[in-house]
């Protein structure tokens, strides 16, 4: 790096994206120009050969032609008018890994007639053309494979994906894409938006308007104008291709909004240009700082209300009429220069919505992350199964439903099917979703259009949900218009059938109602019970092809057949009897002040709490034991302060010697005076009740002093026991605080307690560690919302624990929110204290997975020790492995080789040697996941 490069980037943002535009930014080298050159000149070759007046008839794609509903397609081949790099590479902006070019076909119009614009007679004629291409670029020695694809996944319009047969290392994968454009055509007034152009689409035989079939056919006719519009914008200085690079990058991490009726890199390109026309980007910007007003302008400009309109070119611009017409038409309007054309007829208002918030969430993680958002901004991959709280597929594979009123009319029939289901999610949800977004992928890497549409439906359509709150999401009785208002009852019980009722409630309104009974721990299937319900009913769907995904890792947590955090209510029960009984007691010298729970049973973060055993009660008091009652009862600890005196002894030992006389004494005054069975060792004393086992320790303040032991040359600190309770406590309140203010942060811990458990990272990384990672996942959730679901939680989970930069960076969990510079300050300096111990070998660095909080800002208390650098290496493997399965099982179609249950499966065959523990002489033998077996 020059001097003059040293000065320019002295923000630490800009050098960030400046080396992120070298990474992604596909460059036009030598090697590279040649081969695109090479390509498309054996392109022109192959159709220059093929022969004029060649006669076409719908035999080349029999399937396509009927799907359609076209006639009339018979015409003689005519060689294109001409060939024209388009796309991101003419101007210079392709984005890796997609390495692709797009060629401009500029179809003849000897090939066509006057009013080939009706009936998709036009789309015809435009896939057979690209058939015959087809055919004579596959006899072709310089290209490897040549498949369909379809423009921005309208079946309707298919291009042709060529790769060449000569493989480059600079461009992997690299394609041209054959595009067919169609300027001048037809006569433009004969596609106005009021017109009807596909005879079939009507009402009661009245023909209605088709404005997307017009803006599909006029899409092509512009395609080149616009293109060219694009280049020359665009190359007007360097800082605007780096911005639309940059945008590209930050679009195509969001699955939500990088989709077809969204955004794409066109569209991106258009509005960057549309910025330019109205002077809101001049050329005094960097990079940067355009990719904040572009996202500005997605998230708060009022000029979509009205729709985007380029400044007209001289005296005429769109009138006031032609502009109703287009708001009439399409819910969100991106006119081209040439006003004749929607550039974002595709794009719904549901798409619209997605993508003004992501703008909105990007602009937020910039003012509030660290470094600028840069992270959140350009590498956190926001996709479906991490974005959304809920997420659906439906199987649609053969379900002539889906097309049962034809494949193509004004809209296709996937994305009307689209719009129905979330019309159906939408109706049935109520306010329980804040956000429904359904998108279904209908062109395969592999299709041969010659057999039709009909196989568009081997993807499975995806649904995502994001939950409004928790307190919606477990509502019970949603309760639907009043009884006095017949109309609306009437479309409630249409929509909801046998399960609709009328009740009449507490403040004396009679209304009807759905009820969705449930048990306190299984409320989160209540929006899955209302989902199955829906389409089950309104789509003729089977439950096979629902399938949701809610519950599939509860079996994790499962003791036998339920889970045991039903019983976490007798057990806060049971525990606030015994801190009444322990603050009344007053036959001991000091009083006890404080009684705090410090198992993580009492914050519902415990993989399994405690059911009552029937040996852990009352004297007197044996219940009748079953067969598949534990051996073992679990003790949970509980801290108790007595009161202030200054009569305690000085030396530590003496300390704890008077303690135990203290926890004696508790527990015989418990014994005497409510009989309740008591245990008491030096160290604690074990009180029984109610099922339960508590275990009580005294926490004194005298105690709360660091030793500092020697541990050869260096220095180790030590804490002591009372020092230990201390911050225990100070986890646990904490913690506690954290689950009344998100109910599910509980279920997303115990999920990842018992991955962590299942592949034996117990030892290494304690349960403490694992609250606090899950803790950061809730306090910092951007560039997501706050996770409402256990399956979303845990794979964010599990990708933080993958993605983390553990040797460079803390992760600090300021649970209260009141970290200060100062705080900041100190932790960092601890951090990198830390890692400069251990300059000279890595391996070494102490601690590997530094968690900083208000308790603990050296990450003394849980990391220090463990995981080692070797454990946590393992251990970020295991997370990135477990994290792609989550994702794939969530998004495609389960197999039996790749199970739910694997997640939790650890390879044996890394040991070398592997002992096998009767399962029937385990103390929890219920709580075994799998069976143990050599060959498992």
């Amino acid at each position: 790096m020059d001097a003059d490069t040293t000065v320019t980037l002295t923000d630490p943002m800009d050098y960030k994206v400046e080396e992120l535009l070298k990474e992604v930014h596909f460059a036009r080298a030598p090697a590279i120009t040649k081969l695109v050159d090479d390509t498309v000149s054996a392109v022109r070759k192959s159709i220059s050969k093929i022969p004029d007046a060649f006669p076409v008839t719908a035999d080349l794609a029999p399937g396509f032609v009927r799907d359609i509903g076209a006639d009339k397609v018979e015409f003689k081949f005519n060689k294109p008018k001409t060939f024209k790099i388009g796309g991101s590479y003419s101007i210079n902006c392709v984005v890796k890994p997609a390495v692709n070019v797009d060629l401009f076909v500029g179809l003849p119009k000897e090939c066509f007639h006057e009013k080939d614009y009706l009936n998709h007679r036009y789309h015809a004629k435009r896939c057979l053309y690209l058939c015959v291409i087809k055919k004579h670029l596959k006899s072709s020695p310089s290209f490897d494979k040549v498949e369909w694809s379809a423009m921005q996944n309208e079946a309707r319009k298919p291009v042709l994906v060529v790769y060449p047969a000569v493989k480059s290392v600079e461009a992997p994968g690299f394609f041209v894409r054959i595009i067919p454009t169609a300027a001048s055509l037809f006569n433009i007034a004969k596609l106005n938006l009021k017109r009807n152009n596909v005879r079939a689409f009507n009402q009661d035989g009245i023909p209605r308007a088709t404005p997307k079939y017009n803006s599909s056919i006029l899409e092509d006719m512009f395609l080149e104008d616009n293109a060219e519009y694009v280049e020359k914008t665009i190359s007007r200085w360097k800082e605007l291709g780096e911005a639309l690079i940059l945008l590209k990058v930050w679009a195509r991490q969001r699955s939500s909004i990088y989709v077809h009726d969204c955004l794409n890199g066109y569209l991106i390109s258009i509005l960057l240009s549309y910025l330019v026309s109205l002077d809101k980007i001049n050329n005094s910007m960097k990079a940067l700082q355009i990719l904040r007003v572009v996202l500005d302008f997605i998230a708060t400009s009022k000029l979509w209300n009205r729709g985007l309109y380029f400044p007209p070119k001289g005296q005429i611009g769109v009138s006031k009429e032609e502009k109703l017409q287009y708001k009439e038409a399409f819910p969100v309007v991106i006119c081209d220069p040439s006003a004749q054309v929607n550039l974002a007829f595709r794009m719904t208002s549901v798409g619209f919505c997605e993508l003004q918030d992501e703008a909105a969430s990007t602009l937020q993680c910039m003012d509030k992350c660290g470094d600028g958002g840069f992270e959140e901004t350009f590498l956190t991959k926001i996709d479906f199964p991490a974005k959304y709280d809920y997420c659906v597929r439906l199987n649609l594979r053969g379900h002539t439903e889906v097309h049962a009123l034809g494949f193509c009319l004004d809209d296709e029939c996937w994305r009307l099917y689209e719009q129905k289901v979330h019309s159906l999610l939408n109706q049935g949800l109520v306010d329980r979703a804040k956000s429904i977004r359904v998108t279904w992928r209908n062109s395969p890497s592999e299709w041969n259009i010659e057999n039709g549409l009909a196989v568009l439906d081997r993807e499975p359509l995806l649904v995502g949900i994001s939950v409004s709150s928790l307190e919606k999401l477990f509502r019970i009785v949603d309760i639907g218009p009043n009884a006095e208002n017949k109309e609306e009852a009437l479309r409630f019980r249409k929509f909801w059938g046998e399960k609709a009722e009328l009740r009449r409630f507490k403040d004396g309104t009679i209304a009807e109602s759905t009820v969705w009974e449930s048990e306190q721990w299984t409320r989160h299937l209540i929006l899955k019970g209302i989902i199955e319900y829906v389409l089950l009913r309104h789509l003729s769907l089977s439950k096979e092809n629902v399938v949701q995904i809610v519950d599939q890792l509860d079996f994790s947590l499962l003791h036998g057949a339920k889970d045991l955090v039903s019983f976490s209510a007798s057990l806060l029960e049971a525990f606030e009897v015994l801190s009444k009984r322990l603050h009344l007691i007053e036959d001991i010298p000091l009083k006890i002040s404080s009684v705090q729970p410090l198992d993580s049973a009492f914050r519902f973060t415990s993989v399994f709490p405690p059911e009552p055993h029937p040996l852990a009660n009352e004297r007197h008091t044996v219940s009748r034991l079953h067969k598949l009652t534990p051996s073992c009862i679990q003790p949970l600890e509980v801290m108790i302060q007595l009161e202030g005196s200054g009569n305690w002894p000085m030396d530590h030992v003496a300390i704890e010697k008077t303690k135990s006389a203290f926890l004696i004494k508790i527990g015989e005054s418990l014994q005497n005076r409510w009989g309740m069975t008591c245990s008491a060792t030096e160290d604690d004393a074990d009180i029984f009740m109610s099922g339960y086992a508590f275990r009580l320790k005294i926490l004194h303040e005298r105690g709360l002093s660091l030793v500092k032991s020697e541990n050869g040359n260096k220095a180790k600190r030590v804490y002591s026991t009372d020092k230990i309770l201390f911050i225990r406590g100070q986890h646990a309140s904490m913690i506690n605080g954290l689950q009344g203010r998100y109910p599910v942060f509980g279920p997303v811990v115990r999920v990842a307690k018992r991955w962590a458990a299942s592949h034996l990272f117990s030892a290494c990384l304690v349960e403490e560690a694992v609250e606090l990672l899950v803790a950061y996942l809730f306090l910092k959730p951007l560039p997501f919302n706050v996770p409402c679901s256990r399956v979303t939680g845990f794979l964010r989970f599990l990708r933080l624990l993958a993605e983390y930069d553990w040797t460079f960076s803390a992760l600090v969990v300021d649970i209260n929110n009141d970290f200060g510079p100062e705080d900041f300050k100190v932790i960092n300096d601890n951090f990198m204290s830390s890692r400069k111990a251990s300059e000279e070998n890595v391996q070494n660095v102490n601690p590997a997975l530094f968690l900083a909080t208000a308790y603990d800002k050296a990450s003394e208390a849980w990391t220090t020790c463990s995981p080692n650098f070797t454990e946590l290496k393992r251990l970020v493997a295991y997370a990135r492995s477990s994290a792609n399965l989550l994702t794939k099982l969530i998004l495609e179609d389960q197999t039996d080789s790749c199970r739910w249950e694997c997640l939790f499966r650890t390879p044996l065959n890394n040991y070398d040697a592997v002992v096998l523990l009767h399962r029937d002489r385990l103390p929890y033998p219920r709580r075994l996941l799998f069976p143990s077996e050599v060959n498992r």
